[in-house]
């Protein structure tokens, strides 16, 4: 279903590039419906979205631009935040602009109730889904999980290891992968840490005796929480100079299975770090019934049932 993919992905793809070439082309897609994708380059003052198509431009009027603009459940901001992104549409029909200029005339709404009709509503729980990050804020990671549709990582459902903001694990614009978790009013709830693997499977990057690479994630009397992987920290002892956020260098002390343990020696840290998004999914299936994180022996439970 590669046509209900996160908004951007068809956008210069050879077969997209075909249809947005011509006026004929262009018409062929209004008689097949067909989803495509070209960049917003206006937003009126009405709320209109201008498309450039190459050939001549488009234009999406305001209550089409997205499910929910007519009936004020969605805002406005939805189409003013489409400004130089590529956006989907359908062709709906032809006229003529103020100047008597043919121009294309387009529905971003159509493209989107597709998407819903024919995958979104498709999906239960378990399924793995692409999706492209599209805001972050505090308490979670915004998405489009197909056509511009939104959904929500809460940020305690995007890693094991706590972060404090989704900006510590993601970037807008970046591909990613989460997990249906549920539905609630009509809209999909995603989780993401069943990606990133077990306890086991993380540990299993890392051998006692290393010196390794991490990231302080929180600083507590007791010591401080160092993360190795997303889904993997291990706890040092306390010490002076360190920062929630900064890079340090890490000795392993001790792998403790059983409990889920690792016991860390900070050697050095330092601010201002490069935190690499790049994301190891160990799951690369379409659907997961279930995901246990905890170790077979840890009386601590983690884990996750679809």
């Amino acid at each position: 279903m590669k046509e209900y993919l996160p908004e951007g992905f068809l956008f210069g793809t050879p077969e997209n590039s075909a249809c947005t070439a011509s006026y004929q082309s262009l018409a062929e897609c209004l008689k097949s419906g067909k989803i495509l994708e070209a960049p917003c380059i206006v937003c009126n003052s009405d709320h209109d979205l201008v498309i450039d198509l190459g050939c001549m431009r488009g234009i999406i009027p305001r209550e089409e631009g997205a499910i929910g603009i007519a009936e004020g459940t969605t805002r406005d901001i939805a189409l003013i935040s489409r400004v130089n992104k590529p956006v989907c549409f359908v062709v709906t029909d032809f006229d003529r602009d103020a100047n008597g200029i043919v121009r294309a005339v387009l529905s971003r709404k159509k493209a989107q109730k597709l998407c819903m009709e024919n995958y979104i509503k498709q999906l239960v729980p378990g399924d793995v889904i692409p999706a492209r990050v599209t805001h972050l804020e505090q308490f979670g990671c915004f998405v489009d999980i197909g056509c511009g549709i939104p959904s929500l990582i809460p940020i305690d459902l995007i890693s094991v290891s706590r972060i404090s903001h989704p900006s510590d694990r993601f970037s807008v614009g970046q591909d990613i992968r989460a997990v249906v978790k549920s539905f609630e009013d009509g809209r999909v709830c995603l989780t993401h840490k069943e990606l990133l693997g077990t306890w086991e499977q993380n540990a299993a990057l890392f051998t006692q005796g290393e010196t390794v690479t991490g990231v302080v994630r929180s600083i507590e009397d007791y010591g401080i929480f160092v993360e190795l992987t997303p889904n993997l920290a291990g706890l040092a002892e306390p010490r002076d100079g360190v920062t929630i956020n900064s890079c340090a260098s890490v000795y392993i002390k001790a792998m403790i299975p059983e409990k889920m343990k690792i016991k860390l020696i900070i050697v050095n840290a330092f601010d201002n770090a490069f935190h690499n998004n790049e994301l190891n999914y160990f799951i690369t299936s379409k659907h997961i019934d279930s995901w246990i994180y905890s170790t077979e022996n840890c009386k601590k439970r983690i884990e996750t049932y679809f």
